[in-house]
């Protein structure tokens, strides 16, 4: 009987866990603006992207699933960087592993090194890749925590470049 009460309590305490805001930012609020370094060295705002539809990607070079994702990233580049989208990562690594990955991959996008802040504003970013899609008027309209296909951003860019 005892054992069955612990067991039903750990239970709800998972689902509670499972069901909790993966981020402090709700779908529908502004994006918050953030300048951070680039690779390069170059100051790089969000608000230099204003009027685009945004994916915004939080991602690690030792993560699988963030690698898994980059190809298709590299891809949504290529067709639709020229239509009014923008991609931008963000790597959660130093600066020199964050440069030695997009030159490995071959990113075509613009990598910032997270300095902390971004990512506490946008999160706490707890899982990786965590991605935002933010519509041309700035305003956050799908959050992904986890892998996702090339197909779910490529709907979700067209239906909002139309």
């Amino acid at each position: 009987m005892r054992l069955g009460k612990v067991f039903i309590f750990v239970f709800a305490l998972l689902m509670l866990g499972a069901c909790s805001q993966g981020s402090a930012i709700e779908i529908g609020s502004d994006a918050p603006d953030f300048s951070l370094a680039d690779i390069n060295g170059n100051k790089v705002s969000l608000s230099n992207f204003n009027g685009k539809v945004v994916i915004l990607d939080f991602f690690a070079s030792w993560c699988p699933p963030c690698k898994m994702e980059i190809p298709d990233f590299i891809a949504l580049e290529k067709t639709y960087g020229d239509k009014g989208f923008a991609m931008i990562g963000v790597a959660l690594v130093s600066a020199v592993e964050a440069k030695e990955f997009a030159g490995k991959m071959g990113i075509n996008y613009p990598v910032l090194v997270d300095d902390g802040k971004a990512s506490e504003i946008y999160g706490p970013i707890r899982s990786i890749p965590t991605t935002f899609i933010i519509d041309k008027s700035g305003k956050i309209v799908k959050i992904y925590i986890g892998y996702r296909e090339k197909a779910v951003f490529e709907a979700d860019i067209k239906g909002l470049l139309k």
